[in-house]
């Protein structure tokens, strides 16, 4: 494999970077540079004496000025463990493919026992520190990396073969632009999801070069100036290109409206060089990406979520679906986008129960995997939910934990289920309700109705549930629902589509933030004590 300009290795004290790094080094062909040594060979003796010395926060200074140096070399690049907790390390790392080397808490230790030159691992009980060591700082690992690589059980070579296979399946990294964010989307069909403002003239720039020639806009009503719009500027571009109204929202997600829309594909002439483009709320991408699925057993499809909802979740991962009389999206395929276009001007002007329900999404991310989402939500929920506040950090934080998933696991055969934390309990409600219900709405219902069902497991405690509660009320998204008939709710639930062998399976948090685990097989008792504790009375 062709070697990236630079790797970054980040981890816990002991997880092995540096004996990692060097092999890694070695097996692409360039060099090996560790910051810590740097400092020791600057400083004349050991990192932990300069620790010591100079205290934490003038060591952190050091640490990210040696940083800065490191990273204008290429080769691969071995970090402290405690570098990523400074912010300016973490804005230095995003431009790079950074690598968690990871391990538990009990090897850990195991492999620091005998070393007497790390002060900030000194402790009367050294097994419980380096845990409390790895919940502060899993967050900020999570943050800056691409790859994540455990190394219990396993041999250097072990862990330098993994990393090597995770590298050569990088995306290819788009050259920082001050106006945009970009996300890779890691897996099989990488792609990007772009970020920013004004994005019409890059969503044909991307068409013209893929070599398409007819392009159709699938669109609701609401947007047809928008897709007027979308249409002249890919004409101007030269592409054959119409806009393909379907009806709003969930009205639009039925065979009648996919076949329509395969209807005028096949007037049109399009053929499996074409694409579409997926313009709107989740509904319309959805849409999109299950007509392009479908016709000439797949072509290319491109989202431009026009919502916060559609932008977090819908349009990012490649999921496709319309709904039917046994249940919402049960019908779909796995059809990744060729690009995703969050153009955050849609934003601007978007009514703010759209932005209210859209942030159900985000939260859910901050929860399953990204505490610095629930502290910006803590911090000042207004100003989550505007595009001039901290909107904008929010999506990209959640676009950033979708791709990271989808990019492991696109067909939800493990990980990727995690992003239905609160979609049991939540599509229950939208089908009850016959789909009257904001999918951002029902899910906020859905994951307090899954903390409420943990915690009488004893997987969480009282304050996390109450925390589900307080960030979803800030925005006011609606935590109870008492309209409900637990036997329909019941009978709803038993069709989604985690479920195995008949059992009932949730996503649910375990323990903590940023760590999750499933509920199988709840008992009824246990299932009535969560619907209750959301106000559910029958």
């Amino acid at each position: 494999m062709s070697a990236p300009n630079t790797v970054i290795l980040v981890g816990p004290p002991g997880a092995g970077k540096s004996t990692v790094a060097r092999r890694l080094a070695r097996a692409l062909g360039t060099v090996h540079t560790d910051t810590d040594t740097m400092i020791e060979q600057a400083r004349g003796r050991s990192c932990g004496e300069v620790f010591s010395e100079i205290g934490e926060p003038a060591f952190r200074e050091l640490e990210a000025r040696v940083v800065a140096e490191a990273l204008t070399r290429e080769g691969v690049v071995s970090l402290g463990g405690g570098a990523v907790t400074t912010p300016k390390v973490r804005e230095m790392l995003a431009n790079h493919d950074v690598v968690w080397i990871d391990v538990s808490a009990e090897e850990g230790v195991r492999r620091t026992a005998d070393e007497a030159t790390r002060p900030i691992l000194a402790s009367d009980d050294p097994l419980a520190h380096y845990r409390d060591l790895l919940a502060a700082r899993e967050e900020f690992y999570r943050e800056v990396s691409d790859l994540h690589v455990r190394t219990d059980g396993r041999t250097p070579a072990q862990v330098v073969t993994e990393v090597l296979a995770g590298l050569e399946n990088l995306a290819p990294r788009t050259a920082p632009d001050c106006d945009l964010e970009r996300v890779a989307v890691r897996g099989p069909s990488p792609y990007t999801v772009t970020i920013g403002h004004g994005l019409t003239d890059a969503v044909a720039a991307h068409l013209v070069d893929t070599g398409v020639h007819h392009v159709g806009v699938v669109h609701q009503p609401p947007l047809a100036a928008r897709a007027d719009k979308l249409v002249a500027a890919l004409r101007a571009a030269g592409l054959d290109a119409h806009a393909l109204p379907v009806s709003d929202a969930e009205d639009g997600k039925t065979l009648e409206s996919a076949g329509r829309l395969w209807a005028e594909l096949g007037r049109l002439g399009f053929t499996r060089a074409d694409a579409l483009v997926g313009l709107g709320g989740g509904a319309a991408t959805d849409l999109a990406g299950f007509v392009a699925a479908c016709w000439m057993r797949g072509i290319r499809v491109v989202q431009v979520p026009t919502t916060v909802l559609a932008m977090v979740d819908a349009a990012v991962g490649g999921k496709t679906g319309i709904n039917t009389e046994a249940g919402k999206n049960l019908v779909g395929a796995f059809h990744e986008p060729s690009a995703v276009f969050c153009d955050l001007d849609y934003l601007v002007d978007l009514p703010r129960r759209e932005l209210v329900a859209g942030s159900a999404e985000i939260v859910k991310t901050g929860f399953i995997a990204d505490p610095v989402i629930l502290r910006r939500y803590e911090e000042d929920p207004e100003a989550a939910l505007r595009a001039d506040g901290s909107l904008p950090e929010l999506v990209r934080r959640s676009v950033t934990v979708k791709a990271g998933v989808v990019g492991k696991d696109l067909k939800e055969s493990g990980l990727r289920e995690i992003l239905n934390y609160g979609h049991t309990f939540g599509h229950a409600v939208e089908r009850r309700e016959n789909y009257r219900w904001r999918h951002g709405d029902a899910v906020a219902v859905g994951m307090v109705f899954v903390a409420e069902l943990a915690h009488v497991r004893e997987l969480i405690d009282a304050a996390l549930v109450q925390r589900h509660r307080d960030i979803l009320e800030s925005v006011g998204l609606p935590t109870v629902y008492r309209d409900g008939r637990w036997a329909e709710l019941r009978e709803a639930m038993s069709h989604d589509k985690k479920n195995r062998d008949g059992r009932l399976r949730f996503v649910a948090l375990d323990g903590r933030v940023g760590r999750t685990t499933r509920i199988e097989g709840p008992s009824e008792e246990e299932l009535r004590a969560a619907y209750a504790a959301v106000g559910g009375t029958d």
